[in-house]
């Protein structure tokens, strides 16, 4: 196993993340102030957030829209799922995305979205939901694009989570990955995408095996090199597909 791939590093990570002095109450992104409660997930100690929002080509209000390399510009209904702070659903929401339906399982991230949706006046254009991915959603919700900007690393099926900070790192057994691939396209509007994004942190070809037993195949629409504290780490955009034998 590589360095990166490690998940005792990935949860050292976090630990120093959750614990460090420097830790912001209020951090700066896309030219916005977010607050940042404990025990969430903080978007300007990773390189993940600022990554997913280029593949999404979500910028904010008067910045450069995407170029005609981005396969993906969110637009009608947008579910995210692990919401952390909030800042891709908001910055959705700026985009025009609506409904924007923003889920996590943290009850401390759920509040921390609260908290910045109602800090940039759009709580009436993003419903916050403690979920455990889909668990808190009507049978019938479906949505143009279903995003995760997953807990890529693997760790063992037996881990079991320290704290909540913990569920942004690892997942053990990629247990909530599995359930992803098999429930994520199911909840598309006719047109609509799922996508994944994963880094070389995770374990791409176990997850591409999960995605064959699930009768789903994976397309990469992005890819990014990224400088990271372990050395550089390729993030990857992904489109979760039903095969013809599983629509079938």
């Amino acid at each position: 196993m590589r360095q990166t791939q490690s998940y005792e590093r990935s949860l050292a990570r976090c630990a120093e993340s959750r614990t460090r002095a420097d830790r912001p109450r209020v951090f700066s992104m896309r030219g916005y102030e977010w607050d940042l409660l404990d025990e969430v997930f903080a978007p300007i100690h990773s390189p993940s957030t600022e990554t997913a929002l280029d593949f999404l080509g979500i910028s904010s209000p008067g910045a450069a829209a995407p170029g005609p390399d981005s396969p993906v510009r969110p637009s009608g209904g947008f579910l995210e799922i692990g919401c952390g702070a909030g800042v891709i659903s908001v910055l959705a929401a700026f985009a025009g995305c609506a409904p924007v339906v923003a889920a996590d399982i943290s009850p401390q991230a759920v509040r921390n979205t609260e908290l910045n949706a109602a800090r940039h006046d759009v709580t009436g254009r993003v419903r916050v939901v403690h979920s455990d991915l889909f668990s808190a959603l009507g049978p019938q919700d479906r949505y143009d694009t279903v995003f995760w900007s997953s807990n890529y690393v693997l760790a063992p099926a037996g881990y079991r989570y320290g704290n909540d900070h913990e569920r942004a790192y690892v997942d053990p057994g990629y247990t909530a990955h599995r359930r992803y691939l098999a429930e994520a396209p199911g909840r598309l509007t006719p047109g609509g995408r799922a996508l994944l994004h994963f880094s070389s942190r995770g374990n791409l070809p176990r997850l591409r095996a999960l995605a064959e037993e699930c009768g789903r195949e994976l397309r990469q629409l992005r890819s990014a090199v990224v400088a990271e504290g372990d050395g550089p780490v390729e993030h990857l955009l992904l489109e979760i597909r039903e095969t013809p034998s599983s629509a079938t």
